[in-house]
Order: C-alpha cells, then structure tokens, then sequence
C-alpha cells in the first residue's frame, strides 16, 4: 500500500504523503522519544524527519520496506537534535481527571497506567535499549530491519535488545515495588 502512496507523490500529488504521515507519525514519535527522552524534542525530530522524507522520497529505492527506511531517517533526525541542543531534562506531574469507576473505565485505566509504567521506563534506559526495545517490540520489526535503521550489526542489535530487556526487567521491577496502592 506504501508504494501506491509513494508513487503518488513522485508523480507530483503532495497530498498523497499524508496517508505516510497518518500511517506513521505515531510510531516515529515513540521512536523519537526513545532517543531524545522529551516530548516537545520527540515532535520536532518526527517534524524534521517527515520534511526529511519527503525531500528525499526520490532516493528510496524499495530495497527495504519504507517503514524501514523512514525509521532510519527518524533514528538520524533524533540523534541530531540531541547533537544540536543541550538538553535538561525535567519531570513534571500530569494531572489525570476523575473517570466514573466502571468495569470498562477501570480496564481502561490499568491499561494507561501500564503504558505510563513502561514509558516512563522506557525513558529511564539508555536511547539505544530503549530504541531497540520499542522497535523490535512495539514496531514488531525484525532483528534485520533494527539493523537496517540503526545500523548496527546483526550481533550487537541482539546484545542491546538482551541488555535492553534485563534493564527494562530491573527497572520495571524498582518501580513496581515503589508504587504505593491505596495509602495516603
């Protein structure tokens, strides 16, 4: 379906790139923040690589699947940004709303709890675990096509990946044990 929309472009429909953008702005963002660790640098270095992409949407010659190379394009434009700008880090407290407590709200709410868990997580772990991790779990790319985006070799993608999931295992764990149920 990609390579429709790619085709589209090159023959000079410029809206045909939002169904790119539509179908992979998501993942870039999580792919992004896994690197840059901020939201507001995660949006900008997704910004840039889909200016980057399109710019550059001649040069893709199908040897790998789009997806493939437009996370590396993503991977390139987070690693810059963080090369560009100093950055300090500060947490901040979200403040969620009351939601009526029925069965599917409280479903709801475990599950965004544990999404919030693993990203926060995610953004303890060094950026090339973290990129690994979400890759190759969440994009459910395989070890191949991690190597095509952030190329590194076959062996050293899996090292990172094993370190990655013992890290991401220890640190789920440190803040499974902290979280304080029900006590005021």
């Amino acid at each position: 379906m990609d390579s429709l929309y790619i085709d589209k472009v090159l023959s000079g429909d410029r809206h045909a790139f939002g169904y790119l953008i539509s179908t992979y702005k998501d993942m870039a963002f999580s792919v992004a923040i896994s690197i840059v660790k901020n939201e507001l640098l995660a949006e900008e270095a997704t910004q840039e690589a889909f200016v980057q992409a399109y710019l550059s949407l001649k040069n893709f010659k199908g040897k790998s699947k789009f997806s493939t190379w437009f996370y590396r394009i993503v991977v390139h434009c987070s690693y810059k940004i963080i090369r560009n700008k100093s950055i300090q880090y500060e947490e901040l407290d979200i403040i969620r709303h009351d939601v009526e407590l029925d069965e599917n709200a409280l479903k709801s709410m475990i599950i965004e709890e544990q999404k919030q868990i693993i990203n926060e997580v995610l953004l303890k772990l060094p950026s090339n675990e973290a990129l690994s991790l979400r890759l190759f779990y969440l994009e459910e790319l395989s070890i191949q096509e991690l190597c095509e985006i952030t190329g590194w070799t076959n062996a050293n993608a899996k090292v990172i990946l094993h370190r990655g999931r013992k890290r991401m295992a220890s640190e789920l764990n440190k803040e499974l044990k902290s979280l304080q149920y029900g006590r005021a």
